[in-house]
Order: C-alpha cells, then sequence, then structure tokens
C-alpha cells in the first residue's frame, strides 16, 4: 500500500458474486467510494494516493480494486464486466444503502452507469476526466494520444510504456515521478492475468463497451453531480464532460487549468476541498430532484 498515513486505512476484503474484491476503507460518515481508472497497474492507492486519508477525515471512504485490477479477482468473460452490478453487490456487502460515487475516468463511468441502474443507491456523483457515451464534436475521433499510450502500455507492459503513461496523464511532468510509474509497473507485472483479461475484452472491435450504450439514457441521472475535468487532458478531452452536463439536468463542471487526466492527483488539495463541499454540503444533499 502506498496511501500516506497509512496507519487510518485499513486493507480488506468481500466475497461478491464471482469475486473477491479487495478494498480500502478509512474514516465513519457519509459512505464515499473512490473509483479509480483504467490503464495497466492502476489501483485504489495508486489512482488516490493523495485523497483517502484527507477524505476520511470527513467521510467514510471505501476505495475498491475493480475486478481486472489490483489485488481483485480477473474479470472474464464468463464472469462479465460488469463493475456497476459488482459495486452494487459490494455496497450490499457493506451494508450500505446509499453512497456518494467518486470515479476517475472509468471509474466515473462506472459511477454514472450505477446512477442510471440504480437511483436509489447513489446520493451524490463525482466524476474526473470520464468520457461521455456520445461521439465527439470537437475532439479528435478515435483513440486520443493518451488512449494510444495505455492500450500500447496494456500489450507491452514496460518501464519504458509505463513512464510514458504516467507522463501522458499528467500535464505537470514534476507529478509523473519514477516512483509513480515503478508502483503501476509493479502492480501491472504482479498480476498477467489482468493484462490479458484487459486486452481479450477488444478482440472483436465491433462491440462497444456497455457503458458507450447508454447514450441519452444519461439524463435520467437524479444524483447531483460535479464533474472536474483538466484543461489539458490528453487522454479524454474537456469536450466530453460538457457533453454530460448538458445531458444530466442537477449538474456542473469545473475545468481546471494547467491540469491533464488526473485531476485528483494534480490538484490534489483543491480536488479534496470540491468533494468534501460538494458531498458534505447538506444543501446539495437536500436538494430537491429534478
Amino acid at each position: 500500500m502506498t496511501v500516506s498515513e497509512t496507519s487510518v486505512v485499513a486493507d480488506r476484503y468481500a466475497d461478491v458474486p464471482h469475486f473477491r474484491v479487495h478494498y480500502l476503507e478509512a474514516g465513519s460518515g457519509h459512505p464515499l467510494v473512490l473509483l479509480h481508472g483504467s490503464g495497466p497497474g492502476a489501483t485504489a492507492a495508486t489512482n488516490f494516493t493523495p485523497n483517502i486519508a484527507p477524505l476520511a477525515a470527513r467521510f467514510r471512504v471505501i476505495a475498491p480494486d475493480m475486478p481486472g485490477w489490483g489485488e481483485s479477482d480477473t474479470q472474464t468473460d464468463e464472469t462479465g464486466r460488469d463493475h456497476a452490478g459488482t459495486l452494487i453487490a459490494l455496497l450490499d456487502k457493506l451494508g450500505i444503502e446509499k453512497a456518494a460515487l467518486v470515479g476517475n475516468s472509468m471509474g466515473g463511468m462506472t459511477a454514472i452507469t450505477a446512477a442510471v441502474r440504480y437511483p436509489d443507491r447513489v446520493s451524490h456523483l463525482v466524476t474526473m476526466g470520464v468520457p461521455s457515451p456520445f461521439p465527439p464534436l470537437f475532439s479528435a475521433a478515435g483513440h486520443s494520444e493518451g488512449l494510444a499510450i495505455l492500450m500500447r502500455a496494456y500489450r507491452e507492459p514496460t518501464a519504458e510504456n509505463m513512464k510514458r503513461l504516467v507522463q501522458v496523464m499528467c500535464f505537470d511532468q514534476a507529478r509523473a515521478t519514477d516512483e509513480l510509474a515503478q508502483a503501476r509497473s509493479a502492480a501491472a507485472l504482479a498480476r498477467p492475468e489482468h493484462l490479458d483479461s484487459w486486452n481479450a475484452q477488444f478482440a472483436d472491435e465491433g462491440t462497444l463497451p456497455p457503458y458507450f450504450q447508454l447514450g441519452d439514457a444519461v439524463s435520467r441521472v437524479t444524483a447531483p453531480m460535479l464533474a472536474i475535468h483538466g484543461r489539458d487532458d490528453r487522454v479524454v478531452h474537456y469536450e466530453h464532460s460538457l457533453q454530460l452536463v448538458t445531458r444530466i439536468p442537477d449538474s456542473r463542471l469545473v475545468l481546471l487549468n494547467r491540469c491533464g487526466h488526473w485531476a485528483q492527483i494534480e490538484h490534489a488539495e483543491e480536488f479534496n476541498s470540491l468533494v468534501t463541499w460538494f458531498v458534505g454540503s447538506e444543501e446539495a444533499r437536500a436538494r430537491p430532484r429534478a
């Protein structure tokens, strides 16, 4: 574990249908689930090192490794790749009726999917660098520069490719440390079956992941949503968050200048303050639903 102030963070496991899920837990109060992004070596710890302990001062923070990442079981075609369903199963296991979901990129896709399918289980949505399920209008079609590097790192998880991966995720290259690249590399190489599982799902290039089939269903999201996006994101252009906030009724966007794909890492203090204000505000929690 590489989370700062680890004395307040507990390593735990939960058995849910099809998977054993590893998660970190800290703090008490309103449940706040941190959902990491994709990429080889992504884990709850590597995605949220500067956030877990500060947010745990106000909330019950739960940060799972989703199936196919970190210390959780691998997902396959047989087990399915339903992260939203696994998330709800984890909440059931932990006796949590309703939680705030905070998702980076792939984790944001999981959070939005859960809010569409299980609206009564989601109190708030916070997304960072999340793609929209709609075709881009202004940004490049197909794989962005960052996604191309991410996909290559999955196929060839070399130290050089891992370094490129953390560099393209950050605007401030001082944040793309050798330590972070090495942590991602070690996590990826420790579970080669996770890499194989990711690559296998793209064997049929004509099949879209379920999230991208949501389309206008995102307009049914009733939870208040805060979208955070880096203006300099080279993985997912901020246009995607603009598309989402035009369709999700109770939503707002914070656009951060000099910020790449990892707002929670590059602007950790501001990110933690925004989440604490948004989720902790009784006024926001009581806001009438559209």
